[in-house]
């Protein structure tokens, strides 16, 4: 995986258990972190409670292993790399988050076209 994808998958993964956190939980922390994958640095700020911090921390820690060169998307991966429990909870915190970024952006374009 590039450095450029690698970027996108945190990024990716910051919005969508943000998204999740800031709608289902309390207790929200703002912390930076630091990341490393292939020797370069990425600096992630993350506004999180403390399970969703644990549970991110377990997503990046299974990006930075992942041993493919193109990263095939989780659900059709040939070896997953995520435990079974980590694996059904992030499922139902993507589906929650995707429906909720969908849901704002189709808002937004309705009312940028009727304004």
């Amino acid at each position: 995986m590039t450095n450029e994808k690698f970027e996108i998958e945190i990024n990716t993964l910051k919005n969508f258990f943000e998204t999740y956190c800031h709608n289902k939980h309390v207790n929200q922390e703002t912390k930076n972190i630091t990341l490393e994958y292939k020797s370069n640095p990425f600096n992630i700020e993350l506004t999180l409670c403390k399970e969703c911090t644990e549970s991110i921390n377990y997503s990046f820690s299974r990006l930075q292993q992942c041993p493919h060169e193109i990263k095939p998307r989780c659900r059709k991966c040939p070896n997953p790399c995520y435990e079974k429990p980590q694996w059904k909870n992030m499922a139902k915190m993507m589906i929650y988050s995707a429906m909720k970024l969908s849901l704002s952006k189709m808002k937004t374009r309705l009312s940028n076209i009727f304004s």
